[in-house]
């Protein structure tokens, strides 16, 4: 009875945090994170009232683990091959560059910090948080260039490159977690370091594969679109679940990366099967409510205590700096490599500053480092709430320097976190319309 009150008491915090977040003009990603830290063990607290204690909030887990699964199979959903043509090797040169860039930048930053905070300030968190700075969430930016009809070279250039964007940075991330992970757990080999972290993005990509394929076959066996909605969400759930696995081979240490593994399976369904996106179109409105919850929990897992350390509060303000530093010289080089025009060069960085659903998923994955994990985890939560604060803002501010937003808006429903990607769907931080 407990969890089904506090599942029914998160969503219906995040439900009506969106109304003033809609007046304010802040996504919805925003007032699902702030209601859930309100109702939060970490703030109000109260006795009856949302999660009282840690233990609650550590109760949905699952819930969790699902949505993530459901983030990374609409992601999967963004590559397919016949849009892939169409938005050129210009963008996909940029969206690829400009994330190793900002990773390395975050890198950098946070490793020379390291030399004055020490054990504050470990190796391997700063390389995590590295890997976790390349994925963007332009949930906020896309609903400003619908908001005010941006039309012009940066959002032409703008809308394939965050499609892509999200992909590069699981793949930064799974490499520079698996080092991470291998120096926490003091495995200071080559195997460990460099080949097990190789090994599971391959295997993670083959176990997605083989299981889109088999997904599409099976789809063929229905003609109703509610079973075929059921056997969707059937293959993302067994994907999860199966994602779990690790095992040994010869002294390697063989695992998979559930956000790599479910991408996939969303991109071999979406190029293999014909009537993909009708599937996609229903389970994006299913997954709503779950992520609704998903960025609620979230909001639940800030411990704002953990701020009351001034090294913690240092480590977050120089991850959002170098990290909107890293995106702006990575945009901007990478940009300049392609010949793009001054103004889409000068401010496309500011355009890819949001994050959300994916960071978030990140962060939930790096709780496997124990006390280090906590302390990502948090500083991620709070960096989310920054650029999802001020990211429309700054959007806005660029796109009008740009040239891109001539006219006032229109007055429109403004308040959904919603990423219209190049194919024509939404989806919130990597998930469904909320």
């Amino acid at each position: 009875m407990e969890t089904l009150f506090c599942i029914s008491t998160a969503l219906a915090a995040g439900l009506f945090m969106t109304r003033p977040a809609k007046k304010l003009g802040l996504p919805a990603v925003t007032a699902y994170l702030v209601a859930g830290i309100l109702i939060g063990p970490y703030c109000l607290g109260i006795e009856g009232l949302g999660f009282v204690s840690a233990e609650s909030v550590q109760a949905l887990g699952l819930f969790s683990d699902v949505a993530l699964g459901f983030i990374a199979f609409a992601i999967g959903n963004e590559f397919r091959l016949s849009q892939l043509k169409k938005i050129g090797g210009k963008a996909t040169f940029i969206g690829i560059l400009q994330a190793v860039i900002t990773a390395a930048v975050v890198d950098a930053a946070l490793l020379v910090l390291h030399i004055f905070l020490g054990e504050k300030l470990p190796v391997p968190m700063a390389l995590t948080l590295g890997a976790i700075a390349a994925a963007t969430a332009p949930a906020a930016t896309l609903m400003v260039v619908r908001q005010y009809k941006a039309k012009g070279k940066l959002t032409d250039l703008l809308l394939p490159i965050v499609a892509i964007d999200d992909a590069v940075g699981l793949v930064v991330f799974s490499v520079s977690f698996g080092v991470a992970r291998a120096m926490v757990n003091g495995e200071f080999s080559i195997i460990s370091i460099a080949v097990e972290p190789i090994i599971e993005i391959v295997c993670s990509l083959a176990l997605g594969a083989l299981m889109g394929v088999l997904f599409t076959f099976c789809e063929k066996f229905f003609n109703s679109n509610s079973k075929r909605l059921c056997l969707s969400l059937t293959f993302v759930l067994f994907t999860v679940a199966i994602s779990k696995l690790e095992f040994e081979i010869g002294g390697v240490h063989i695992g998979f990366s559930a956000l790599l593994v479910c991408m996939m399976l969303g991109t071999m369904f979406c190029n293999m099967c014909d009537f993909s996106a009708e599937i996609m179109d229903k389970t994006d409105k299913w997954t709503v409510p779950l992520f609704a919850l998903f960025f609620v929990i979230s909001g639940a897992e800030l411990e704002l205590n953990v701020f009351s350390d001034p090294a913690i509060i240092g480590i977050g303000a120089a991850y959002i700096l170098s990290r909107s530093a890293g995106k702006y010289i990575g945009a901007f080089s990478s940009c300049k490599m392609a010949k793009c025009d001054e103004k889409t060069t000068r401010y496309l960085g500011v355009t890819l500053l949001p994050q959300a659903g994916v960071a978030l998923g990140m962060s939930v994955t790096v709780m496997e480092l124990g006390d280090i994990g906590s302390i990502i985890r948090n500083i991620i939560l709070f960096s989310v709430l920054v650029y999802e604060l001020l990211g429309p803002v700054l959007t806005k501010i660029a796109l009008t320097k740009a040239g891109d937003i001539t006219e006032k808006p229109k007055e429109k429903e403004g308040g959904s976190s919603t990423h219209t990607s190049s194919s024509g769907r939404e989806h919130g931080g990597g998930g469904g319309k909320f």
